[in-house]
C-alpha cells in the first residue's frame, strides 16, 4: 500500500456538520469540499446545494419564518467574525463570496458572535465598546435598531432570549478556572447574576421553559458530574436527569415540551429524548458518535443530529423526536474508498497508573504492521505518539481524528491521552492542573512514557504531537523530560506562559489567567512553568506549525522557539501559514503540513 497516498487520502476526507434545520425540514450544514467549512442546504428530499465559498470557515443559522441566513465569518482564521445575510429566496446557482452576502454587523477591528436568533430579533455579543470586554446587543431584523442587553464586562460565551423576547440569560466564563456563570437580563431588575461568581461549577447555555419562569440546563453545580438541572429564576435549582459516573449533555426543543439528553461515556455521546420534567421518553437509535451538533427546528418537529466516530468523519441524521428512529441524510465515510475505510483503526480504551495512584484515561490506535514484517519487526514497529489535545479545559474523544489515523497509518501506535485537567471524567480530575498544578499535567505524560514497555513499546522511540495547549506540553515534554521524548511536532503551542499571556488577545487574557496563573501575582510560577525556561536541555527535533492570524496563541510563541532552538543547533522545522489562524482549517494547508510533520516524525524514529 502507498503510505503517502493513503495519508492525503485521509487528510482529505470531507467532513459534515449540522448548523440548524427549519420547519420543512430543510438543514442548513457545513461541508468542506470547496476546502474549508462552508455552508450547504440539504432538501427534505435530499438535494444538496452549496451555498457560500468564503475566503475562511464560516458558519449560519435559519431566520425563522424566512428563506434566509445569517452567515458569521472571518478573515483568514482571525476569530474576528462578522455577520451577515444570506437571502436564499432565490437559491444561487453557485456558491457566492462575500459580495453575495448583505452585511448585518460589520466592524473588522472587533468580534461579533451570534447568540440567538429569532424571526425578529438577532442577537450577538461584541467587543466593540473597548476590545476586551463583550456586551450582548439585541438587533431588530426589521428597523435595524438595537438594543444592549448586557454590558457590564466580561467574556460573553452564550445568550439566550426569553419566548416572550425581552428577557435574556447570558452566559459567561467566571474567573473561577473552567467555571461559567448565568447573569438573568430582565426590564423588571435589571441585569442580576443568577449564579455566584465564586461558585466553581460548569454550566452550558440554558433554554427557558413554556412559561419563561426557569430556565433548563446541563451543570454540574452542586456536583462531581453535569446533570440535566432546573433553575428559577429566584436561583433555586432541582436536577431533572442525572447520572452519578458521567457528565450529562441536553438540547431543549423551542416549545420546552422535549429535550435530547447526551450521556458521555469514555468519549463518546448516546442519546435518548425525555419530557419536560425529565421523564425517559425513548432511546435515540443513533451509533456512538461523538463531536455532536443537536439542533431543533422552531416549530419542534424537525430535530436533527451530526456527529463524528473514529471510522466515520461525519455524517447527519434526521430523527423522530417521538420515536427515536433516525433517517441518515448523509455521510462522509460512505465517500470514502473502500481500500482508505479498511485501514481506518478503531481505538482501545485503557487506565494507566500515575506516580500518585490516579488512572489517566487514554485511547490507543494500534500502527498499521509492514506487510513485509507482520510480525511487527519493521522499522517503525514498537514505535508510538502522544495525540495530546489542546485546552486545557477540552478532552480526546472517540471523534473523528485523520491526523490520528494517518499516523497509525504510517506505522505509528497512537496512544491518546485526557491528562489530568481533561473535562469529560468529573469536575474532580479537570481541576487537578489548576493554577500552581499545572506541571503536574505534564508528569503525566511520564507515567504515560514509562508504561509503554508494559503495551510493547519501546520507550527510546516515542514522540508527542500536540496543538494549542497540546503544543505547549509537546514543548514542556521535550524541555523538561528531554530524556524521554524522541521527537515532537507542536501546532499553535506556547513556548512562554509569559509571552503568551502578554500578547494574547486583551479579550481573552484574564481568562487565561484563571487557568494559569496571573502575570502580576504569578510570574515565578508561569516562568517555571515554561518551555523556553528549558531551552538549554532540549534535544528532540521539533516540527513546528503555526497560522500567521492565530488571535489566541501569538505567532511569535513558535518563532522565538524555532529561533532558539536554530540557535543551539536543534533541528527545528518551522511553518507558517499566512491565510490561518489557531490552527490550519484549510485543506490545501493541512495536506502540505501534516504528512510533513508525519515524514518527519518517521525519520527520526525508525
Amino acid at each position: 500500500m502507498d503510505t503517502t497516498l493513503l495519508i492525503t487520502e485521509l487528510l482529505s476526507a470531507r467532513t459534515w456538520t449540522t448548523f440548524d434545520v427549519d420547519d420543512q425540514g430543510r438543514v442548513l450544514a457545513g461541508h468542506d469540499e470547496l476546502g474549508s467549512l462552508q455552508l450547504v442546504e440539504i432538501g427534505p428530499e435530499g438535494s444538496v446545494r452549496a451555498l457560500t465559498d468564503l475566503p475562511g470557515k464560516c458558519s449560519g443559522r435559519y431566520v425563522p419564518g424566512r428563506r434566509q441566513v445569517v452567515v458569521q465569518h472571518d478573515q483568514g482564521g482571525d476569530e474576528l467574525a462578522q455577520l451577515s445575510l444570506l437571502d436564499l429566496d432565490t437559491l444561487p446557482a453557485h456558491p457566492v463570496g462575500l459580495d453575495g452576502l448583505t452585511p448585518i454587523v460589520q466592524d473588522r477591528d472587533h468580534l461579533h458572535d451570534l447568540r440567538d436568533l429569532t424571526s425578529q430579533t438577532l442577537v450577538y455579543s461584541t467587543n466593540r465598546r473597548n476590545g476586551v470586554d463583550m456586551d450582548v446587543v439585541a438587533r431588530d431584523l426589521q428597523t435595524h435598531q438595537e438594543r444592549v442587553l448586557h454590558d457590564t464586562g466580561g467574556y460573553v460565551v452564550g445568550a439566550v432570549l426569553d419566548h416572550a423576547q425581552q428577557d435574556a440569560v447570558v452566559l459567561r466564563l467566571s474567573l473561577q478556572p473552567n467555571s461559567t456563570m448565568l447573569d438573568l437580563i430582565s426590564d423588571d431588575v435589571g441585569p442580576s447574576p443568577l449564579t455566584h461568581p465564586d461558585e466553581h461549577a460548569l454550566h452550558d447555555l440554558p433554554a427557558w421553559s413554556g412559561d419563561d419562569r426557569s430556565l433548563v440546563l446541563a451543570s454540574n453545580h452542586g456536583r462531581e458530574f453535569a446533570a440535566v438541572q432546573r433553575l428559577s429564576r429566584a436561583g433555586e435549582w432541582e436536577v431533572l436527569v442525572a447520572d452519578e459516573g458521567h457528565d450529562l449533555s441536553c438540547w431543549v426543543s423551542p416549545d420546552a415540551s422535549a429535550m435530547v439528553v447526551g450521556t458521555l461515556v469514555d468519549g463518546a455521546l448516546t442519546l435518548a429524548v425525555h419530557n419536560s420534567e425529565g421523564r425517559l421518553g425513548c432511546q435515540v437509535d443513533l451509533p456512538e458518535l461523538a463531536a455532536i451538533s443537536v439542533r431543533w427546528s422552531p416549530d419542534s418537529r424537525h430535530l436533527v443530529v451530526s456527529g463524528t466516530s473514529p471510522s466515520e468523519p461525519g455524517a447527519i441524521y434526521l430523527l423522530d423526536p417521538a420515536t427515536g428512529v433516525s433517517t441518515l441524510l448523509t455521510s462522509a465515510a460512505a465517500k470514502l474508498p473502500d481500500w482508505v475505510r479498511r485501514t481506518l483503526t478503531k481505538p482501545s480504551t485503557h487506565r494507566i497508573p500515575a506516580r500518585d495512584g490516579e488512572q489517566i484515561p487514554c485511547f490507543g490506535y494500534a500502527g498499521a504492521q509492514d506487510p513485509e514484517h507482520p510480525s511487527g519487526t519493521g522499522e517503525l514497529a514498537g514505535t508510538s505518539v502522544l495525540h495530546i489535545h489542546g485546552g486545557p479545559e477540552g478532552a480526546s474523544t472517540r471523534a473523528w481524528h485523520p491526523v490520528v489515523q494517518a499516523l497509525a497509518a504510517a506505522g505509528l501506535t497512537v496512544l491518546v491521552p485526557n491528562v489530568r485537567g481533561s473535562t469529560g471524567y468529573g469536575k474532580r480530575w479537570y481541576s487537578l492542573d489548576d493554577v500552581d498544578l499545572r506541571l503536574e499535567s505534564v508528569a503525566d505524560l511520564a507515567d504515560i512514557h514509562a508504561w509503554l514497555p508494559t503495551h510493547g513499546l519501546d520507550p527510546a522511540r516515542a514522540a508527542l504531537w500536540g496543538g494549542s495547549y497540546g503544543g505547549y506540553m509537546v514543548l514542556a515534554g521535550v524541555s523538561m523530560q528531554p530524556e524521554l521524548w524522541a521527537a515532537g511536532v507542536d501546532i499553535v503551542g506556547m513556548s512562554s506562559l509569559v509571552t503568551f499571556l502578554e500578547n494574547t488577545s486583551a479579550y481573552r487574557r484574564a481568562y487565561r489567567e484563571r487557568e494559569y496563573g496571573s502575570l502580576e501575582r504569578d510570574r515565578e510560577l508561569l516562568q517555571r512553568a515554561s518551555p523556553i525556561t528549558y531551552l538549554d536541555r532540549i534535544e528532540a527535533p521539533l516540527f513546528v506549525i503555526h497560522g500567521a492570524n492565530d488571535p489566541r496563541v501569538p505567532l511569535s510563541e513558535a518563532q522565538q522557539i524555532s529561533e532558539a532552538l536554530d540557535a543551539k543547533t536543534v533541528p527545528c522545522e518551522l511553518r507558517v501559514y499566512h491565510d490561518e489562524g489557531h490552527g490550519l482549517a484549510k485543506r490545501v494547508n493541512k495536506i502540505d503540513a501534516y504528512p510533513a510533520a508525519i515524514a518527519f516524525l518517521r525519520r527520526h524514529l525508525s
